[in-house]
């Protein structure tokens, strides 16, 4: 299966795909604050490409629960010159996780190469117009309401079908406004508008997002429900957010995985990848 990317081609059947998360943000559930300044952000991105981070994803807006959002013109001031500085001393393929068409398309122009939405572009009607002019990848997440008011109540029928045909409603939607159907990943939103029962039952069935026939990405990289089930506070999730991402690998349900910890998934997705025979030892 192929992802196109700004005249960049993944094969993710092949090899899955390790995305290094490198957040701009003040207030981001994990790391929010370790790297506010662009020395420091544009630092710790070289260090996720050098640890083997196929993709840098850049966010300059929190989008954990309660989350506040920040204007247009702030998310750029954040972003904008990381993704220059990066630029400047790395070719690492970079991912602007925006909800915003006009700072998607001022990074675009800056040299990244895929926008990741978690509204699936429902946000900004504008966004689906940058996308395809630019011809750039393209993340549809599910999202229940938004960062500030998903964890209130969130409630289904049935989760899994639920998800399911939001991103393909959201695919063909995405196709129809001239974006290339293999530019396209899905992610199933892990985390948000869902409670710990809706996230096992996501987990436990994401083969069910095949019908789609797009790659799919995981976001679960030191999540709350892993807290819940191990007991771990956020610094500790790096056992558990392996063992997810694992899971979901070796099943063959997800491609790409977003995480914090770099190294770590790098040699995972090695090793997995030797012992399924489709890279050698």
């Amino acid at each position: 299966m192929i992802w196109k990317c700004r005249g960049l081609s993944f094969d993710v059947a092949k090899s899955p795909l390790v995305m290094g998360i490198v957040n701009v943000t003040p207030d981001s559930f994990s790391d929010g604050g370790l790297y506010r300044s662009t020395h420091e952000a544009v630092a710790h991105a070289l260090s996720l490409a050098e640890a083997g981070a196929d993709i840098l994803d850049l966010g300059g807006e929190s989008t954990r629960p309660d989350a506040q959002p920040v204007s247009e013109s702030e998310e750029l001031r954040r972003v904008l010159p990381v993704v220059e500085g990066i630029r400047r001393y790395s070719r690492v393929p970079l991912s602007i996780d925006t909800t915003k068409a006009r700072v998607a398309e001022m990074c675009l122009e800056a040299g990244a190469r895929i926008v990741n939405d978690i509204s699936a572009m429902q946000f900004d009607p504008l966004m689906s117009e940058v996308v395809a002019r630019f011809r750039a990848g393209l993340v549809l997440m599910h999202i229940r309401g938004t960062p500030k008011t998903m964890q209130i109540g969130p409630s289904y029928t049935d989760v899994v079908r639920e998800v399911r045909e939001h991103l393909e409603e959201r695919l063909a939607a995405a196709v129809s406004a001239g974006i290339d159907r293999e530019s396209i990943v899905i992610d199933p939103g892990i985390g948000f508008g869902k409670t710990l029962e809706h996230t096992m039952s996501q987990l436990q069935n994401l083969s069910s997002l095949a019908s789609a026939g797009r790659p799919v990405l995981l976001g679960i990289s030191r999540k709350g429900f892993l807290g819940q089930i191990t007991g771990r506070d956020r610094a500790h999730r790096l056992a558990g957010t392996l063992a997810v991402n694992c899971f979901a690998l070796a099943g063959g349900s997800t491609q790409i995985v977003r995480v914090h910890d770099v190294a770590e998934h790098v040699d995972a997705v090695r090793l997995l990848s030797a012992i399924r025979g489709t890279t050698s030892p």
